[in-house]
């Protein structure tokens, strides 16, 4: 007797892996939110540890947010995503475990609204120098009376689940600001940036860092080190967590004995090729 297709494809799946040759495995689904799970983390003294998302594509994006990061760190400042690459993101990693926030391209109030509204639960602000620039990132994520948000959340509050009244309340209250410290200048008045409140992560861009110390590339000078220490040290006197950019198990690890808390990680394109290498060096070819 033959077995209908529907039977044989029901026997094997009882004997095969869960996902096939062409497949990703089934991602870490996340349940339904009120609070923004990484603030919640970092709050509790926790380390998360995002991936760098590069390619506008949804498959890609949902696979890395079920993978098991905390979040995504949406690239927008050196990629070449676009807003409707980004909006397409949003939907294909709704329900799953990593929390999506953007680089945007420079510190605007435009170019935060936009990403936040298209569902963004962060926004990453390049090159913050002073204190009256860590002010306007936080101003620019915060609907009024706290900030200068302007008003359009229809595409975000559907990325979350919500009515847009709803929404408003639990953006002022979860949506994320990280500002980036990368220039000699910002580390001079790190205690004044610091000082801003709002603030929910000093996310330091060594490399930049080290070309505006006069070492380009070479980040583990000691100049360098010693202005990494200087926010640490503020972020600690602040009680804001301080984030520092490595895929490096070794390094992630070095980074949180020392207080470290908020991670970028690697990003898509370099995941898939380290795994690549990383089976092609196991394959034992006659």
């Amino acid at each position: 007797m033959r077995t209908s297709p529907i039977v044989f494809a029901m026997i094997v799946g009882t004997s095969l892996p869960t996902f096939a040759q062409y497949q990703a495995a089934p991602g870490q689904a996340a349940p339904a939110i009120t609070e923004n799970p990484v603030k919640k983390a970092l709050k509790e003294g926790k380390a998360v540890i995002g991936a760098t998302a590069t390619v506008g594509n949804p498959e890609v994006a949902a696979g890395l947010a079920g993978s098991g990061f905390d979040f995504l760190w949406i690239e927008m400042e050196h990629s070449p995503l676009t807003l409707e690459g980004l909006r397409t993101m949003m939907h294909a990693t709704k329900g799953l475990k990593a929390m999506p926030f953007t680089r945007v391209p420079n510190n605007e109030p435009w170019l935060a609204k936009r990403v936040l509204d298209m569902g963004s639960l962060g926004v990453i602000f390049p090159f913050v120098n002073s204190k009256q620039e860590a002010g306007l990132a936080v101003r620019s994520c915060k609907y009024p009376p706290l900030g200068i948000r302007g008003y359009g959340p229809g595409l975000a509050a559907s990325r979350w689940g919500m009515s847009t009244p709803d929404y408003v309340k639990f953006a002022n209250e979860n949506v994320m600001v990280i500002v980036m410290i990368e220039t000699s200048q910002s580390i001079s008045e790190i205690e004044e940036i610091a000082s801003v409140p709002g603030i929910d992560v000093l996310m330091i861009g060594v490399n930049d860092l080290s070309f505006s110390l006069g070492v380009g590339g070479k980040t583990n000078e000691p100049i360098v080190e010693e202005a990494v220490a200087k926010v640490l040290a503020a972020g600690k006197k602040r009680g804001i967590p301080v984030g520092y950019p490595t895929g490096n198990p070794v390094e992630i690890n070095k980074r949180i004995a020392q207080g470290f808390r908020f991670f970028q990680a690697s990003s898509d394109i370099g995941l898939m090729t380290s795994g690549a290498r990383d089976m092609l060096s196991k394959v034992e070819r006659p």
